[in-house]
């Protein structure tokens, strides 16, 4: 495979679709298929025959279209309807009105206002391809420019020129640590392997990981850019494989995303079969290939030490930092380890170049983010804005506030790791050190929106019990700590508390997130403090 073959695949994807007058797009992605998506892609398919226009219209299945709770959804291309909530026997109504007009309106499903704030404050880079192409043809995503941009960087900028492109464009993990992206992939890039028995690759081995083990509640954002744009991920990957200089890379999926492992298995395959993965890539000397390794759902192997040992066949535990993973990770090589939508922006950056995308966003958060807006509000979906957006915007003006008049109380943001963001706080802009001053996260993207009856002390027992079960149980803290903590706001709720036990939640709380081990205890107890530091009487009502 060389440039010019790519070219040509693309060109030739791009003649086909120009064939056909008509480009029927139907969400296939997880959430709109449990709405009853692949029947009526079917029905649409099956009225597409009937009507006698197979030469000039085409139905295919995309990834997420973004509006999740008005699915199953349709888009018309090139007029740009988004049809939702679209029913199986609606399929007939939609492919009429292409030929006859909107003369049947009461057969057709309502349409989205592509004008409403939900879709116009979005600033889609992650999400550019997701809902425009089929993810399961490789040859769709090299028509809107797939693999160029491997091909660029093999060909025509050193490793060292890529990690400083990387560098300059300000890109943090959106795993949630935010932790520089240039300078962690400079750090591995610097590493050798040494010759130990752990090292199976011999020396100078390293390993590239898409920590794709998303397992906040409520959070959906790596799952839908998975089944959306796979290949994506895989250049994303490839391109830093060559930037530190290994040649293996692996995607851990957690097993509860049949559907994006599914789709990536199809990618990698069709990525082989191009020659875009594998030995001599592009016929240069670099080599890359990626394997995928399901893991069992336990939320603490989203923490990059218990992940590395989980892929290696232990049980998911967490170890003590350092040696960080950068020097000495999976099987003891130098180990690269970011998220999925940290991946999704390597392209963008590469094509656009560093000073295009470190003018989107603030100062110290650099380009957009992806949300996952669920909870008691009226538009939830999938958003991606850019850095700097304030909650009020992505609440009240995206997320079309809480259903029926009623008021937002707070919003909910990193998980289990994150914290409860106070309405009169809602101005603030979104962007890494703004949360944490309010003593929240970035997270990898959950939002969770609760109205004026939602208990907070309820919502904090809640993340505790999640956390109390996902611990590893590997440190005391952690194992004992967030039991206690369940306990004690149990108490409350059970209005069997006193002052004293309100006191010891706090201190307790501080324990558990100064003396654990890994990211799971260190910030299992701050839905408890932020929901004591902003909602204290709901708290003192209990006792």
């Amino acid at each position: 495979m060389d440039l010019e073959e790519l070219l040509e695949i693309g060109q030739q994807e791009r003649d086909r679709q120009q064939q056909k007058k008509t480009r029927i797009r139907c969400c296939t992605a997880a959430g709109c298929l449990s709405s009853g998506a692949e029947t009526v892609k079917n029905n649409l398919e099956i009225a597409v025959i009937e009507a006698g226009l197979e030469d000039s219209v085409e139905v295919c299945g995309v990834g997420c279209l973004r509006f999740c709770g008005r699915g199953t959804l349709v888009e018309i291309d090139p007029n740009g309807i988004l049809y939702e909530e679209v029913l199986p026997d609606q399929a007939s109504g939609i492919i009429s009105a292409l030929s006859e007009g909107d003369k049947n309106r009461e057969e057709l499903p309502r349409q989205s206002d592509r004008n409403h704030p939900f879709f116009a404050l979005q600033m889609p880079l992650v999400l550019e391809n997701s809902g425009k192409i089929n993810p399961e043809r490789i040859e769709e995503y090299i028509a809107v420019g797939g693999y160029q941009r491997l091909h660029h960087v093999l060909m025509e900028m050193t490793s060292a020129e890529v990690i400083e492109e990387i560098s300059k464009s300000g890109l943090r993990g959106r795993g949630g640590g935010g932790y520089p992206t240039g300078l962690k992939w400079a750090t591995v890039a610097k590493m050798r392997s040494p010759p130990t028995p752990l090292n199976k690759g011999g020396v100078g081995q390293k390993y590239v990981i898409c920590n794709a083990d998303e397992g906040d509640p409520g959070a959906f954002m790596d799952r839908s850019v998975l089944e959306s744009d796979p290949h994506r991920i895989l250049e994303g990957m490839a391109i830093a494989g060559y930037a530190i200089g290994a040649n293996y890379g692996y995607i851990y999926v957690r097993a509860e995303y049949p559907l994006a492992i599914k789709r990536l298995e199809k990618a990698i395959q069709q990525a082989k079969k191009y020659e875009l993965l594998g030995s001599q890539i592009f016929d240069s000397p670099f080599d890359f290939k990626i394997d995928i390794r399901v893991g069992a759902g336990a939320f603490v192997c989203g923490e990059e030490t218990a992940l590395i040992g989980s892929i290696e066949g232990k049980r998911g535990n967490p170890r003590p930092r350092p040696p960080y993973p950068a020097e000495s990770g999976l099987w003891g090589c130098p180990t690269l380890i970011n998220n999925v939508e940290t991946f999704a922006n390597i392209v963008p950056i590469i094509r656009e170049g560093s000073d295009w995308y470190s003018s989107i966003g603030t100062e110290t958060s650099k380009g957009t983010k992806v949300f996952a807006l669920t909870g008691k509000v009226s538009n939830t979906g999938l958003i991606e804005v850019p850095m700097g957006t304030t909650v009020r915007q992505i609440v009240a003006e995206m997320g079309g506030g809480v259903p029926d008049g009623g008021k937002v109380k707070a919003v909910q943001t990193g998980g289990p790791s994150g914290g409860c963001i106070p309405a009169e706080f809602f101005d603030t802009p979104v962007d890494y050190e703004s949360l944490l001053k309010l003593g929240t996260m970035m997270g990898s993207g959950g939002a969770i929106v609760m109205d004026e009856e939602t208990n907070m002390v309820e919502i904090a027992r809640f993340y505790m019990e999640f956390c109390r079960g996902e611990s590893c149980g590997k440190c005391v803290p952690c194992r004992a700590g967030t039991v206690q903590l369940y306990a004690l706001l149990s108490k409350l709720l059970n209005r069997q508390a006193n002052q004293s036990d309100l006191e010891q939640l706090e201190a307790l709380s501080y324990m558990v997130k100064e003396t654990s081990l890994c990211g799971l205890g260190q910030s299992a107890p701050n839905p408890v403090l932020s929901t004591l530091k902003y909602f204290q009487q709901e708290y003192l009502d209990l006792i």
